[in-house]
């Protein structure tokens, strides 16, 4: 796919079903955001409406999207229904029934959030004491119900020459993918970005060591999301489907009160599930077509990685920098 097509219909809904969340970290994108919730019956309906728009899969997040007391019931419709079901959770609140539970739901792989393999480093970042515990048992629970697992760590300051030792965590505790997630700069991420983010150099490093990793392991799919690795000479996972960042090309974002946004971390309302057509919104939307239309700017207009990385990740560089089309502020390559 080049950079001026896009599907018919996004492949995955990314759907915050609550902003609520029993963890308080510091880098959360939600925690700011006001937006009530939808009610179940509601859900149901706009459940419907993305199904006949052409999706394959719905993510559950938030939040925390376990503080939903009827998420099992919202995942079990959206399963009957024909869609791929999955779930971000910290696992605080997953034991061996509530595992149970989610496996009879649907859910084909959930997401735990593990920072670090050290607990204490964890439960700091997290603000919650004994969040790592909870996190490690969560994995065994959904292990044991046949449930997928991931485990999703947020790089930064904390754990990024910690690579090693992160595989080798998830190695033992038996996950299918561990998914290294670049540090955005949306909601508290933004307040909190000084002490917590790489430089470019940073990053520059963590990534090499990161490829390097991911070519020598074969026990476990590790997964990086960050178009910049371009410049590395190393294609995405998706760079078959699209290049540069897939928000807005392969994937939407669905907040609590049903506003559709590009991503959870670019707070532009391109719509709302409720009361719009998300075909027409897929199609039409101005944001999207810019999105999907970049054109190079700085030091962008003479990198040869351009075509393959289209400026990086588009929700850092509008974050940061206030345009999409603006190099990302991540980037390490300097001007030529």
């Amino acid at each position: 796919m080049k950079n001026n097509t896009f599907l018919k219909a996004p492949l995955t809904i990314n759907w915050a079903v609550t902003n609520r969340c029993n963890f308080s970290c510091g880098h959360c994108y939600s925690r700011t955001d006001p937006s009530a919730e939808l009610d179940r019956a509601t859900l149901f309906v706009c459940i419907d409406k993305i199904i006949a728009c052409g999706v394959l899969s719905i993510n559950f997040g938030g939040g925390e999207p376990l503080l939903r007391s009827d998420l099992v019931e919202i995942a079990a419709y959206s399963s009957r229904r024909g869609l791929r079901v999955s779930m971000n959770s910290n696992g605080y609140l997953i034991d061996r029934n509530k595992a149970m539970v989610l496996k009879e739901s649907g859910f084909a792989k959930v997401g735990i959030s593990i920072d670090s393999h050290i607990p204490e480093v964890h439960d700091t970042f997290r603000g919650i004491k004994g969040s790592h515990q909870k996190a490690v048992a969560a994995l065994a629970h959904l292990k044991a119900a046949g449930i997928k697992t991931s485990l999703s760590s947020v790089i930064c300051k904390i754990n990024h020459h910690n690579i090693h030792e992160l595989i080798s965590f998830a190695v033992a505790h038996g996950v299918h993918q561990l998914n290294f997630h670049n540090f955005k700069c949306s909601g508290l991420g933004y307040s909190n970005r000084d002490a917590l983010d790489l430089s470019p150099e940073e990053w520059k490093e963590f990534y090499v060591i990161a490829l390097r990793a991911k070519q020598q392991i074969k026990e476990l799919e590790i997964s990086l999301d960050d178009p910049i690795i371009a410049s590395l000479g190393v294609r995405t996972e998706t760079d078959s489907l699209v290049k540069g960042s897939v928000c807005g090309k392969l994937s939407l974002n669905i907040k609590s009160n049903g506003d559709i946004t590009p991503c959870g971390f670019i707070p532009i309302v391109i719509g709302n599930i409720v009361t719009d057509d998300m075909k027409d919104v897929w199609i039409t939307s101005p944001v999207l077509d810019k999105m999907r239309h970049k054109m190079p700017t700085g030091k962008c207009s003479s990198c040869k990685s351009y075509e393959d990385c289209l400026g990086g990740c588009s929700a850092r560089a509008l974050a940061l920098t206030g345009d999409f089309n603006n190099p990302d502020p991540h980037c390490w390559v300097h001007e030529s």
